[in-house]
């Protein structure tokens, strides 16, 4: 048996064996969930932190995600690879990124476990690095046509478009092509706006302003707290703003561990955005979290987490624990909370206004969470009540195997919600029943 087989067998038994501890010495812990989590004091993991993930199967035979009741899903489009991250054009193409994290050499042990369980759960492999376009021509929720938007590109994840402008947050830096209304495809090539320094949290989702002159860019961690220092890190776990008449680029915001998915709440008019928060000190601690962002405003990684509590890992700068914003709404522990899209009052029957987000699933914890599309309602511009599920059943029972992972949420060109899978490579599409 090879060196990778027997290692691979010895990682899985160490996790199997850690996981049986944490359940009976942590219990099942109540989801830190809501404005005022319980959230469980840290319990650092040490060196071989929790690692779990299912195996990615994908949907077969007709298997579909578990809907709330009133509503159904059907698959928008399917065959894709590893679909990241949607767009809707005005004339009501739909576009969707493809790209993934890429498989890296491992560094040491720990690496190595958590490269390979990457790897099983499609977590990581090869960036198909390509945009592809989506059109139900024939308006029954379906796409029947399908084109190469864009390709060679760079790990790209947001998109916006702006006039006859359109934006690609590739990993690296912000690109803008020229494009006609109704293209099926841009071959002219893009002109780099601003650099970003790849690595660690690879994502670079965008939102346009209301008034379409700024466009903002969240820029993850590279690290889980600064493991090699706050140099590293410059730059990083913060949503950026750039002038789109100047092009000049400014930090909006701080110590978002990594913020993926942005929207607007039209009440207030303010930014949100749902942020992943660090690993290893535990299932329920801190919890992911929903929250809105001030300019300015700093909020708290890597120091301390939720309401001004330390980590004691890292190297404390009293100042900035002191002057950290409380995030607005917790979101569980590790659940990976990537996707975000504000839904109107009667986007989806029985669901008030509010947000929808795609939780991609946790990995460092005994008892997995996420592998949802949940809603937060709203009201006066505030998250109102506990969550609501829209999709589930994307783990086994045994918790296992995933048949899907969410990501990307968007409003449909039809008024539906558009849910991308980076596991069963679709798009789903829900609506009322």
């Amino acid at each position: 048996m090879s060196f990778s087989a027997v290692f691979a067998q010895m990682v899985a038994a160490v996790g199997r064996v850690t996981v049986a501890v944490r359940r009976m010495t942590d219990g099942d812990p109540t989801p830190a969930w809501g404005q005022a989590p319980a959230i469980p004091a840290a319990k650092p993991q040490g060196a071989i932190p929790t690692l779990k993930m299912p195996t990615a199967r994908g949907w077969k035979d007709g298997h579909l995600p578990t809907v709330a009741p009133g509503l159904k899903v059907n698959v928008f489009a399917a065959k894709l690879e590893h679909p990241r991250w949607l767009c809707v054009l005005p004339n009501g193409d739909v576009l969707v990124a493809e790209s993934s994290s890429v498989t890296r050499k491992a560094k040491n042990v720990w690496d190595y476990a958590q490269v390979a369980t990457m790897k099983r759960a499609a977590a990581m492999g090869v960036s198909a690095n390509r945009i592809t376009l989506l059109r139900d021509a024939d308006g029954d929720g379906v796409a029947e046509v399908r084109h190469t938007f864009l390709e060679n590109l760079n790990q790209p994840f947001g998109m916006a478009l702006v006039g006859d402008t359109f934006y690609v947050g590739n990993t690296d830096g912000l690109v803008a092509f020229p494009y006609e209304a109704g293209a099926t495809r841009i071959t002219a090539p893009g002109r780099r706006i601003c650099d970003f320094k790849p690595g660690g949290h690879w994502t670079r989702s965008l939102l346009v302003s209301p008034d379409e002159k700024k466009l903002y860019v969240g820029v993850g961690s590279m690290t889980n707290i600064a493991d090699n220092g706050m140099a590293e890190e410059e730059g990083r776990a913060a949503i950026h703003v750039i002038d789109l008449a100047t092009e000049e680029r400014r930090i909006f915001a701080t110590g978002l561990r990594n913020a993926v998915g942005m929207a607007w709440e039209p009440v207030t008019g303010a930014l949100w955005t749902v942020v992943n928060e660090r690993d290893g000190l535990g299932d329920e601690t801190p919890p992911d979290y929903l929250t809105s962002v001030v300019d300015g405003g700093f909020y708290g990684w890597p120091y301390c987490y939720w309401d001004r509590i330390v980590d004691d890992r890292v190297p404390q700068d009293a100042a900035k624990v002191a002057g950290a914003i409380k995030p607005d709404y917790a979101l569980g522990g590790h659940t990976a909370s990537l996707g975000l899209c504000w839904l109107p009052e009667g986007t989806l029957p029985g669901f008030p206004a509010g947000m929808a987000i795609g939780q991609h699933g946790s990995w460092n914890r005994s008892i997995l969470s996420g592998y949802k599309l949940v809603f937060i309602p709203f009201t006066d511009g505030h998250p109102s009540g506990p969550p609501r599920d829209i999709l589930s059943g994307f783990l086994s029972p045994d918790e296992k195997v995933s048949y899907g992972r969410p990501v990307g949420v968007h409003l449909g060109p039809d008024g539906s919600v558009l849910m991308v899978d980076d596991v069963g490579d679709v798009v789903f599409r829900v609506t009322g029943a």
